[in-house]
C-alpha cells in the first residue's frame, strides 16, 4: 500500500479567511502552522500485523511510526503527538511486560499528551499505578473522579501546550467505565457526566486560559445509534470544541467528520482504526498576529514504512 500523500481543505467555520489558492510560501510567510499527529487503541501492537495475507498485513508497529513521525518534525516546526487511549491488551507484550514497553515506547517518540481507555484498567489501579513512571508524557482525564482512589492527583483535567504564541488546550474524556470493566480494577473510580466536564473545559480554557484551539482527546466511541454519548454527539451538544481525537469504535475515518452546532461553531472529529496502522495527521493555520484559525488540511497517512538499519 502506497503512502496516501492528500490534504483536504475544511471550512473552519467563523475563523474566516480561507488560504485556498494562495502560494504556500506567500500563506507560511503571514501564518503559524500547527500540526497535530495522533493515535487511538494502539492495543499492545509493538510490532507490524503479521503480512500473511491479512488485511493490513505488514503495517503498523512502533518502529515504523516512530520513524515517520520524526520525518514530520524535521519537516514542521510546531508538533504535538496525542493519543486517545486503550495503549494496552491485545499482544504477549502486555501480558509478560504489564504495559511497561508500551508506555516506554511512546516516551520514545515523544508523546505529548493521552487519555484514558477502558483497557487501561485491566491490571486495576495498582497496575496502572506501577506503570505510570515509565510514561514521560502525561495522562489528561476530566470526568474520571479519581479522588477516593490510589490515583488521586495523579491526572489533571487538562494540559495547556504553546507554539508561538498560540495556544493549545488539550483535555481528556472517558467512557462509563461499569459493565466493560471489572469493578475490582477500577474501584472506586466516579464517572462523571462527559457532555457537562467538556462545557465546563471550553470555559475554562477559552474563557480563562485564553487557549486559540481546544482539543478533547475522547475515549467515548465516534457514533452509536442509541442514545449512548459519543463524539459526534458531543460536538453537536458542546460549542468551542474545536477538534475531538476519539478512540474506541477503531472507527477507520479518510478524513475528519465536521460538525456544526446550532452556535456555528464547528468542530472536527476524527479517529484512525486502531493498532498503529495509522498515523493521523490534522495541520491548522494561524494568523500571525490574531492568533485565529485561518485553515485546517488533514492527512491520514499509513505506517508503513520500510525501516532500514545502518
Amino acid at each position: 500500500m502506497k503512502r496516501r500523500d492528500f490534504l483536504k481543505t475544511t471550512a473552519v467555520g467563523a475563523a474566516g479567511v480561507s488560504l485556498l489558492g494562495v502560494p504556500f510560501s506567500a500563506a507560511a510567510a503571514q501564518s503559524i502552522t500547527l500540526t497535530i499527529l495522533h493515535t487511538n487503541d494502539q492495543h499492545s501492537r509493538i510490532d507490524p500485523i503479521p503480512d500473511d495475507g491479512r488485511k493490513y498485513g505488514g503495517m503498523g508497529g512502533m518502529a515504523k511510526r516512530k520513524t515517520l513521525i520524526e520525518q514530520i518534525r524535521k519537516q514542521e516546526q510546531n508538533v504535538l503527538l496525542l493519543d486517545c487511549g486503550d495503549i494496552w491488551q491485545g499482544t504477549p507484550y502486555f501480558n509478560f511486560f504489564g504495559g511497561e514497553l508500551e508506555y516506554k515506547l511512546m516516551s520514545e517518540m515523544k508523546y505529548d499528551a493521552a487519555t484514558l481507555g477502558n483497557h487501561d484498567f485491566d491490571n486495576g489501579l495498582l497496575g496502572l499505578e506501577k506503570m505510570l513512571p515509565h510514561a514521560a508524557f502525561p495522562f489528561v482525564s476530566a470526568n474520571y473522579d479519581f479522588s477516593k482512589t490510589i490515583l488521586k492527583n495523579r491526572f489533571e483535567p487538562y494540559k495547556i501546550f504553546e507554539k508561538q504564541g498560540v495556544r493549545i488546550g488539550v483535555f481528556g474524556l472517558g467512557i462509563e467505565l461499569d459493565g466493560l470493566v471489572s469493578k475490582n480494577n477500577y474501584g472506586e473510580t466516579v464517572y462523571n457526566d462527559p457532555v457537562a466536564v467538556a462545557r465546563e473545559m471550553v470555559q475554562e480554557l477559552r474563557d480563562k486560559q485564553k487557549c486559540n484551539l481546544i482539543v478533547c482527546l475522547s475515549h467515548l466511541g465516534y457514533k452509536y445509534e442509541s442514545e449512548m454519548i459519543d463524539d459526534v454527539k458531543l460536538a453537536q451538544q458542546v460549542p468551542g470544541i474545536d477538534l475531538i481525537l476519539g478512540g474506541h469504535t477503531h472507527t477507520f475515518l479518510d478524513e475528519p467528520t465536521v460538525v456544526q452546532h446550532s452556535s456555528g461553531h464547528e468542530t472536527l472529529v476524527n479517529q484512525v482504526g486502531w493498532s498503529g496502522i495509522f498515523l493521523g495527521r490534522i495541520d491548522f493555520s494561524f494568523n500571525k498576529s490574531s492568533k485565529k484559525k485561518t485553515d485546517v488540511r488533514t492527512a491520514l497517512l499509513p505506517v508503513n514504512i520500510p525501516v532500514t538499519t545502518s
